[in-house]
């Protein structure tokens, strides 16, 4: 049922490839819906956002108001979870707060010796929206992980979106919202809540970014939206990448491929071990472990679809193979994990150890779990306090420095052909 490979292929390369290709994103029909979604969007605000929560989600209201969801309703929903409810939410929050506040960028400056002065100026956004997942699963902690950056850069609203489908709202979701301090709830999703936020309605504010995962539609209108709103990434599906010396307990290693099978098919799975008896240990774990699993179907599509068990050379070559994969989460469940980190060049997150399951980065840890996805860690980071402060350069020049730049600014100027450049310069040169 699971994909087994070996680096010693002729054709392993190729196979890989096809593995890994993910162009759902850029599916014609897609594009087109959400084209559509976005020009109703911006045409008709409200009716049309409503129009399209009922056509899609199934919601039952009658008005984009009641899509609304107060503050006090965020302190009920906490109030009501139970001590253990509110303990887990708390400690999460407050690892989440700890890690992100050593990310907090500083406004700086030096002074050159002619008095000239330059420096960045650090301001964080006005506004952010936060697009938390809610279709097949709910998820708390999204919500902290979006908002809780936002809050510790300084952002002034933040605006949470969430798509409730047939009215279903998930109270820990609620909860985590009041915990963060939301500013603005809507129960709204899908390619509909992207244009929403990107262009603002009669009810829903405009905002300066968007950010957090959601599905292919929310995906597409992330992409086709970005320059009117930030994004922070195009997101596709959830991926946990294994390096494993064959040493730990193959039941651990079965249950972690589960835990990024079981978000959606689409999801990817992927472990890679130089020891073959290992991984058949591994295959057999996951034939053993899969009917006890409450989504055992989507995991099941998952690994069959984009999952893969690979043996290589040696560890090394796992390396190499991870490199090229650039995968959002990649567990180092080996020995001695710190003597492979500096071989590692491209990797969302990386979990160290044995007992360094990517489960405990995704609630708990304290790192951001909104990752780049689809190979994109090649040149992508984690979502973190830096996406929602923006960088100002400042340039205080004396007389003295005018001077001197003067004259490098227009003899560069002359020779771009840009004559009021290079004047404007000159007007400044102290004669």
């Amino acid at each position: 049922m699971i994909t087994k490979l070996s680096s010693s292929q002729k054709d392993f390369k190729d196979r890989l490839s096809s593995l890994l290709s993910w162009e759902s994103v850029s599916d014609s029909n897609i594009e087109s819906t959400v084209s559509g979604i976005i020009a109703g969007v911006r045409k008709n605000g409200d009716t049309a956002l409503l129009d399209y929560s009922v056509k899609y989600d199934n919601v039952s209201a009658s008005s984009v108001s009641e899509l609304v969801i107060s503050k006090d309703r965020l302190v009920e929903a906490f109030a009501g979870l139970s001590a253990t409810d509110q303990s887990a939410l708390k400690v999460a929050s407050e690892r989440i707060h700890s890690y992100h506040q050593r990310q907090e960028q500083k406004t700086w400056s030096y002074t050159e010796s002619d008095g000239t002065m330059l420096g960045q100026k650090i301001t964080p956004l006005d506004s952010v929206g936060i697009y938390v997942p809610g279709g097949k699963a709910a998820y708390p902690s999204s919500v902290l992980m979006n908002a809780i950056p936002a809050k510790v850069a300084g952002v002034k609203e933040v605006i949470m979106v969430v798509p409730t489908p047939s009215s279903i709202v998930n109270q820990l979701v609620l909860a985590a919202a009041h915990i963060a301090d939301v500013d603005k709830v809507f129960t709204i999703g899908g390619a509909q809540a992207i244009a929403a936020l990107a262009y603002g309605t009669e009810t829903v504010p405009k905002v300066d970014k968007i950010v957090g995962p959601g599905n292919i539609y929310v995906a597409t209108a992330k992409k086709a939206l970005f320059g009117q709103v930030g994004i922070d990434m195009i997101a596709g599906p959830s991926e946990i990448l294994i390096i494993c010396d064959g040493k730990t307990d193959p039941d651990w290693i079965a249950m972690d491929l589960f835990s990024q099978a079981e978000h959606d098919e689409d999801a990817q799975s992927i472990l890679l071990c130089p020891d073959p008896e290992f991984i058949s240990k591994v295959e057999s774990s996951i034939e053993k472990l899969l009917p006890k699993m409450d989504r055992q179907d989507i995991i099941r599509a998952a690994l069959r679809d984009r999952g893969a068990l690979i043996t290589t050379n040696d560890i090394d070559d796992a390396i190499n193979i991870s490199n090229t994969i650039a995968p959002e989460h990649l567990e180092l469940s080996v020995e001695e994990p710190e003597k492979l980190l500096s071989g590692i060049r491209h990797a969302g997150a990386i979990f160290m150890g044995r007992n360094t399951c990517e489960a405990l980065g995704d609630y708990c840890a304290g790192p951001n779990h909104v990752l780049p996805t689809s190979g994109t860690a090649r040149f992508s980071s984690p979502l973190g306090v830096y996406d929602f402060q923006k960088r100002s350069s400042l340039i205080m020049v004396s007389e003295k420095g005018a001077t001197s730049l003067g004259r490098v600014a227009a003899t560069l100027a002359d020779g771009e052909g840009l004559q009021a450049h290079a004047e404007s310069a000159r007007y400044r040169i102290n004669k």
